[in-house]
């Protein structure tokens, strides 16, 4: 297997994402000159375009067709042709947001406080993949009549044995917080840190984290990786992630 040693060694970061976000494709997916995934979840984030290649924009403008129905949105990042964003401005689309790819070199990783009687626990275990679905929802804004298509879409994965590790953080005896770690392309992939609302502000989404960034550490991984929301970026920087590259996100 090939360990990525530089956090600036981004193509190995993108393909672990396009690898996660395309494991959402259970009703359609595609992985080629356009790359694009199809849960039938109702959220934007969980179906779209992740990468046109250069000449292929009128081919993605055809397949995007298969999302028809379906909230959607457009990855235009450094694994995309370079004029990717002026092209979907020229067709009609918006920029709706840039989420920031992070990365942190893992025997730079700094710890930071979290509750004392707070534990980590890899899923399904103790909790099923249910309760774990059902305590990120609410976060990533699945709303609760998506809930059954979501589990539906998670069971349905095609990772490879411990290709993917699912983390639950337990407080007041239930699932408070979940993260996720894909292992593929050289690079430890971090996912789905969420935590419950009344939860929120006591280090429990650093604690999930870190709880993934030990398990790749352990399985020899040199550098990890996640796309970080606005909530999230201060918190990923004082654990030691930079930005190191950036999505624009479209909508068509």
């Amino acid at each position: 297997m090939i360990v990525v040693d530089s956090v600036y060694d981004v193509e190995p970061q993108l393909a672990n994402n396009r690898d996660y976000w395309l494991g959402y494709g259970r009703a359609g997916r595609l992985d080629g000159d356009v790359t694009l995934y199809r849960s039938d979840v109702r959220h934007p984030q969980l179906n779209g375009v992740l990468r046109v290649r250069e000449g292929a924009l009128e081919a993605a403008l055809t397949e995007v067709k298969r999302l028809d129905g379906l909230p959607r949105m457009w990855w235009v990042g450094p694994d995309s042709y370079p004029e990717l964003g002026d092209d979907l401005a020229a067709a009609g689309g918006v920029q709706v947001g840039a989420i920031p790819v992070m990365a942190v070199a893992l025997d730079r990783v700094t710890e930071l406080p979290s509750p004392p009687d707070l534990s980590i626990v890899e899923v399904p275990g103790v909790y099923s993949l249910r309760e774990w679905v059902e305590s990120y929802a609410p976060s990533m804004g699945v709303t609760p009549d998506q809930l059954e298509v979501d589990l539906l879409m998670e069971q349905d994965r095609p990772d490879g044995p411990g290709e993917l590790v699912r983390f639950a953080a337990l407080l007041d005896g239930k699932v408070v917080g979940t993260a996720a770690l894909l292992d593929r392309a050289g690079v430890a992939g971090v996912y789905v840190v969420t935590t419950r609302e009344e939860y929120r502000r006591r280090g429990i989404a650093a604690a999930t984290t870190a709880a993934a960034l030990d398990l790749a550490r352990l399985r020899g991984l040199r550098v990890a990786t996640l796309q970080a929301s606005e909530a999230g970026a201060e918190v990923y920087r004082r654990m030691g992630f930079e930005t190191v590259a950036t999505y624009q996100i479209f909508g068509l």
